[in-house]
């Protein structure tokens, strides 16, 4: 058990460290290098920001969601950009959709509605805060990443920041995938999901909180009891559209204000079990 947990998390942490490590490169010239000019340029396309998460969430690649964690907390993209890659994250979904030869209409239909309901309440978080902010976004916070992880950037150059980044954030997501596949291997994924799945329009609310688990065994899980016939469109659909992969342990870790944190990972809850239960009511 402690040798199977131990491999599928290094597995997993080995193919997120090329998205980590050019993210925080990405970070770092921002920081150190770029211009006044860039940094407007970059806050113009903001607006477009859910967009551009929700595409990049559709790719089946959980490391999307881990680099748009850490650049939200270096205030570089917008929490709409944010939500719009959490939602659509479709992390080990689709193979699974494909292996299990799932129709390709069915196929397109899922993947789509993620990106759609990703894209949509991408937009709307960005217009709330907007508001709220009288149409300011918070600037680059990229300096308070850097004090944390005491990476000394300003007086080395920005490859031996980022790896330095990249190197603490590695370890710490290794770590969590550790734990989670180890009580997933001790409670059993499955069993819990096909229990919850006995009651229809209740598993909505537990198959989406499962979905919140920072861990790609999940949506494993989840894809494949909805092919198997044990889990319903509703909540096959509440759950992975809230399981965005690695992003939420990296929010936590990164992002120095964890009421908000906590904000946007009950929101994203709210938005999967509200789609879960109105597909429960439509089909």
């Amino acid at each position: 058990m402690l040798e199977h947990a131990l491999l599928h998390s290094l597995e997993e942490t080995l193919k997120l460290i090329p998205f980590l490590f050019v993210t925080y490169l990405l970070m770092e010239y921002l920081e150190n290098r770029a211009g006044q000019e860039t940094i407007k340029m970059l806050s113009r396309t903001g607006k477009k920001g859910p967009v551009i998460g929700a595409a990049l969430g559709m790719i089946p690649q959980c490391g999307f969601s881990a680099a748009a964690a850490n650049l939200y907390a270096g205030g570089v993209i917008t929490v709409g950009t944010l939500v719009a890659v959490f939602l659509s994250t479709s992390d080990e979904m689709l193979p699974i959709l494909i292996s299990g030869r799932a129709g390709t209409k069915e196929i397109i239909a899922i993947v789509l509605a993620k990106g759609v309901v990703g894209c949509i309440f991408g937009f709307l978080v960005d217009y709330a805060v907007r508001r709220q902010n009288h149409g300011h976004q918070k600037g680059l916070q990229i300096h308070e990443i850097c004090e944390k992880d005491h990476c000394h950037c300003e007086e080395g150059s920005i490859l031996k920041s980022a790896l330095i980044h990249c190197a603490n954030i590695t370890v710490f997501i290794f770590a969590v995938l550790f734990v989670i596949h180890l009580l997933s291997e001790v409670i059993g994924m499955e069993q819990l999901l096909e229990t919850a799945s006995k009651y229809p329009f209740f598993s909505v609310f537990v198959v989406a909180l499962l979905g919140l688990i920072p861990n790609c065994a999940v949506s494993v899980a989840i894809t494949t009891l909805y092919l198997e016939g044990v889990l319903s469109l509703g909540s096959m659909f509440a759950g992975l559209l809230s399981c965005a992969g690695i992003g939420i342990a990296v929010l936590f870790k990164m992002n120095p204000n964890w009421k908000k944190s906590v904000m946007i990972t009950g929101g994203i809850y709210a938005i999967s079990v509200c789609c879960g239960v109105l597909l429960e009511i439509l089909f």
